[in-house]
Order: structure tokens, then sequence, then C-alpha cells
């Protein structure tokens, strides 16, 4: 697969995600899924993961979990949370505890099995 649509793709996923994140936040609390509700939850941490792609360069090597997977989540829970503070918006402990968890297991979680599909599709085609 090509450099540009490998970064592509993965920054659409790391989008998806963040978004998937912020909607079923929303629907748990029983919140508006108008897509202003979602726009005004979801931009900080939209923020944040570019800020996130930025600052470790994901598009040198998109799919990594190590550094650009964890630099991408941190980045997406620090810089999310301190935009969501300045506009006043929650940042209970729960609520940042909760968002450490979610959006690890979702940013670093698709990295870690697409690694290992592509390890075994590289094994298995070294063999044949």
């Amino acid at each position: 697969m090509g450099c540009v649509k490998r970064t592509v793709q993965t920054l659409v996923i790391d989008v998806a995600l963040v978004l998937v994140f912020v909607l079923v936040g929303r629907r748990s609390h029983e919140e508006s899924s108008a897509i202003a509700g979602l726009a005004s939850t979801a931009w900080p941490f939209l923020v944040g993961t570019a800020v996130g792609w930025l600052v470790v360069r994901v598009w040198v090597h998109p799919m990594r979990t190590w550094p650009e997977g964890v630099g991408t989540w941190l980045c997406a829970v620090i810089v999310g949370m301190v935009l969501r503070a300045v506009s006043n918006q929650g940042t209970e402990v729960s609520f940042v505890i909760v968002t450490l968890l979610v959006l690890g297991v979702f940013l670093l979680g698709w990295r870690v099995v697409a690694g290992v599909v592509h390890r075994r599709l590289h094994r298995d085609r070294a063999t044949v």
C-alpha cells in the first residue's frame, strides 16, 4: 500500500474513532446526537489528535504504535482536556480516566491489531 494512501487511511481511522468515542459518550449520558452537540464535544479531542499527529510526525510511519500511536493518543487526551477546561466543558477526574482508557484502546488498539495482521501476512507469504 502506498505511503500517502496509508497515511490518509490512518488519519480517517483516528478521526473516526475519536468521533465514535464522542458519540458513545454522548449517548451513554443521554445527550443529543445532533451535529452541533457532537461538534462541541468532539472539537477539543480532534484538535488534540491533530497536535499529536504534528508532534510525532505520524505521516512518516502512520501505523506504528510507538511513538506515533502513543503520541496521538496522549495528545488527544491532554490537549483535549486542556481545551475542554478553557472552554468551560467538563474535566471531572472520572471523565479524564474514561477518556484516557477508551481513546487508548481505540487509538492504540487498532494499530496493534493491524501490526499483528501485517506480520502474519508477511510471515505467511515468506513460507510459501
